[in-house]
């Protein structure tokens, strides 16, 4: 699979919302990049992944940065402990599950003459904009497909994906970069004489 990079370098390649999360925080070797350096970054990661419209509005609500270095610190310890079987502080992922929570009503939909539940953002909260993230993860680490979310294999490479193929066998956070990499160094290392 091919990585997804977008604007200010964000990476949508690990096939999960949550893990493409942590993601926001990466690098080989010395060279490290982070897409959470202000607001409008963290907000222009909400967008690039599906959770803001476009026409959102330039506003970020107050706190958003520090949060989302702090769900971001937390969903990466929790998954690591999940792999582990090691316990982790939940406390930034409950609360901001908690203070973020949608609303729910139950409304007529003229479209289709039928009741449906609509689902909107409690406010515009950062709690509000990142629950969709704590939601991901907390479906991610209670799920039975949790065993398939791998780091890449590549020695230098801090990257996580969950593993969607059908032979589970996917080795690389994307066989373009890291994948290519290592191949061509094992190739390399057995050709040299």
């Amino acid at each position: 699979m091919n990585p997804i990079s977008t604007a200010p370098g964000a990476l949508f390649l690990a096939d999960n919302l949550a893990l493409d999360f942590i993601n926001t925080q990466y690098g080989v070797g010395d060279q490290r990049h982070d897409c959470f350096i202000d607001d409008q970054g963290v907000m222009s990661w909400l967008t690039q992944a599906g959770l803001l419209r476009e026409h959102a509005g330039p506003t970020s609500p107050p706190g958003l940065l520090a949060l989302a270095r702090e769900l971001r610190a937390c969903a990466s310890a929790v998954v690591k402990a999940a792999m582990t079987g090691g316990p982790a502080d939940l406390t930034v992922i409950n609360q901001v599950l908690e203070a973020g929570r949608p609303v729910s009503r139950l409304e007529w939909a003229a479209d289709t003459a039928a009741l449906r539940i609509a689902t909107q953002p409690k406010d515009s909260s950062a709690a509000s904009l990142l629950w969709p993230v704590a939601d991901a993860l907390a479906s991610l680490v209670t799920h039975d497909k949790f065993e398939f979310v791998r780091q890449c294999e590549a020695h230098d490479c801090v990257l996580l994906f969950h593993d969607l193929s059908k032979s589970h066998r996917r080795r690389w956070c994307s066989m373009a970069t890291c994948g290519n990499r290592m191949k061509v160094a094992a190739f390399r290392a057995r050709h040299k004489l």
